[in-house]
């Protein structure tokens, strides 16, 4: 724990309600963001250096980031059972709410209108990615090579479905080769 003796140290079960809140009440990214607030800012329990510290070491080991995390601070503050806690916290109550919302939608699509609406959506995910692509593309440097390199990485993937992995694998080394011989 912190080395301010001052602070409270939180029961496992404060830290599983914590953890059960913000993994309830936060979508996609910027958990962590969400962790400095809660334990460094307003409880006070970590000091900055150790939650940044706690992060970089979550971020470099195996597995989901913000899991990693919410153990690391679970057993920093209250040991295994603090680590058992953040964890149970972060994965245990989001994932009964999308079993329950996966009830919820099976029972929906016998209704016409849950098609009509996923459709909606569908078209409205469309425009944000091609919306995305266009934002991206128009940031791209105008020089031959890097609009070469953009042409072939949508070729390889739009037209010719080849998997996105080797796409990566194989054009990441020649995005950063051209870009270190231009600056050259």
């Amino acid at each position: 724990m912190s080395d301010n003796p001052t602070l409270h140290r939180p029961s496992v079960i404060e830290l599983l309600l914590i953890f059960g809140r913000i993994g309830l009440t936060s979508f996609g990214g910027g958990l962590s963001g969400w962790f400095f607030r809660e334990f460094v800012q307003d409880r006070k329990w970590l000091t900055e250096e150790e939650f940044l510290n706690g992060l970089a070491l979550s971020q470099a080991l195996p597995g989901v980031n913000v899991t990693n995390m919410a153990i690391w601070i679970g057993y920093r503050l209250r040991g295994g059972m603090g680590a058992i806690a953040g964890l149970a916290g972060i994965v245990v109550p989001s994932a009964l709410f999308i079993v329950l919302l996966a009830e919820l939608f099976a029972a929906l699509t016998t209704f016409q209108l849950t098609h009509f609406a996923l459709q909606g959506a569908a078209a409205a995910a469309i425009g944000l990615s091609l919306s995305m692509g266009l934002t991206t593309a128009r940031r791209v440097r105008r020089g031959i090579l890097p609009i070469a390199v953009m042409i072939a990485t949508f070729a390889a993937i739009a037209i010719f479905h080849l998997p996105l992995i080797f796409v990566v694998l194989i054009g990441s080394p020649i995005s950063i080769l051209l870009a270190l011989i231009e600056k050259a």
